[in-house]
């Protein structure tokens, strides 16, 4: 039998013209379906898990927006790493600028003109911070209490939370990890805050809140974890570290921890503590708008399609919600920004967002469709995305992505 030519070029040729394909005939990411733009984007077949998104402002006007690795192929039980871009056409495009080693669920912050990444080493890490002078291009870094490492020894659990600024200290949340060694049940909520003059590098200019642990009798003995708080000052000037709550059900809950007015004591009353918070067992970012006069944040709430398709309020993040409060007690869906049907592997999660004039600007890690076989799962999200949200005030649920009342928001 005579053997077949095979003619390389052109298999070359059709390979290169082949859609989704590039010159070299390997596959090539997707982007055309992806809410807003796309910062970042890493394909579940790496392992490579994209976590903590966080964004800034810097006083020139610069974007900056960083995130973590997780998942099976990355390092953040040993030294986590993170990324840092920038954008300085307000969002429209990203550039990366950094990679820094030993970071992780670190959140971004912008103090007396300088950018500051705080958060933990690794998984379950110490308690760290570095500080940037130009725009996060290089960053210190925290090898001893001079320089950033703000605890010895211990584990601690956090996310990408805000700092506030409020009565002349930072504020920012953490959970000490200690608590045993199951997820959840070992997160015990405290404070950390510093003088706004001080030397943030400088683990002595912190005052760190006594922790506190969970009472499994709590919510009729279906409590189970509180984690990932905010640091938010009340209208009354108090501060309080409100914390995403798991407790079963709808997961539309959040609890609020009291902090002394020199940081050195939490307190809660499980009575008066608990309140009623649309996504609450998914991570949130609250902010006081001081235009509005009311607090808002980014929240995954659970619908009446979603739980058709799973039961556990904690992993549906297929829809993003705009919500408000004047009193930190009281919240209502201002908005649906963001939808998909499917729970199972699409979600925004993990919102950072600022204020931008009219607007809303947020980082969100995303799950979403690549043209590579998509997200690994909801949870473990292949992109960062920067989404702007116009006139954000005054949008209503009439404005929504999808029929808001159809979806029978909680």
């Amino acid at each position: 039998m005579a053997r077949r030519k095979i003619n390389w070029t052109i298999i070359a040729l059709l390979l290169t013209s082949t859609p989704g394909l590039n010159a070299q005939g390997v596959p090539r990411p997707d982007y055309n379906k992806v809410p807003g733009i796309v910062i970042d984007h890493s394909p579940a077949s790496t392992g490579l898990y994209i976590g903590s998104p966080s964004i800034a402002v810097l006083p020139d006007g610069t974007y900056v927006a960083s995130h973590d690795f997780f998942g099976p192929k990355s390092s953040e039980h040993r030294s986590a790493v993170s990324v840092v871009f920038h954008s300085t056409d307000r969002g429209v495009s990203w550039e990366r600028i950094a990679r820094i080693d030993g970071a992780f669920w670190s959140s971004l912050f912008v103090h007396e003109g300088e950018l500051f990444l705080v958060g933990t080493t690794r998984h379950h890490g110490l308690v760290v911070i570095r500080r940037s002078s130009d725009g996060g291009r290089t960053w210190t870094s925290p090898s001893d209490g001079d320089s950033g490492l703000l605890t010895e020894s211990g584990e601690y659990h956090t996310g990408p939370m805000p700092v506030l600024m409020h009565n002349g200290r930072l504020w920012r949340a953490f959970e000490d990890a200690g608590g045993g060694d199951r997820w959840g049940i070992r997160y015990r909520p405290m404070m950390m805050s510093a003088p706004v003059e001080a030397d943030l590098l400088q683990r002595g200019n912190w005052t760190f809140s006594n922790y506190l642990q969970r009472d499994p009798n709590w919510m009729a003995g279906r409590f189970h974890a509180w984690l990932e708080g905010n640091a938010v000052a009340t209208p009354d000037g108090e501060v309080l570290d409100i914390l995403r709550m798991h407790y079963g059900g709808r997961g539309g809950r959040a609890a609020v921890v009291r902090i002394s007015s020199d940081g050195e004591k939490a307190s809660f009353d499980p009575e008066n503590g608990f309140i009623g918070f649309p996504g609450g067992a998914k991570k949130f970012t609250i902010r006081f708008d001081p235009r509005s006069k009311a607090y808002w944040s980014l929240v995954n709430p659970v619908t009446s399609a979603a739980r058709l398709q799973r039961d556990n309020a904690a992993s549906i993040r297929n829809t993003l919600a705009l919500v408000r409060s004047t009193d930190l007690k009281n919240w209502d869906i201002r908005c649906v920004l963001l939808h998909h049907p499917d729970v199972l592997k699409h979600g925004f999660q993990y919102p950072d967002w600022r204020f931008d004039g009219e607007d809303m600007i947020a980082a969100i890690r995303t799950a979403y469709d690549d043209g590579l076989g998509g997200a690994h799962n909801a949870h473990d999200a292949n992109f960062l995305t920067f989404h702007r949200f116009v006139k954000f005030r005054e949008l209503t649920l009439d404005d929504s992505v999808i029929d808001a009342k159809a979806l029978e928001l909680p």
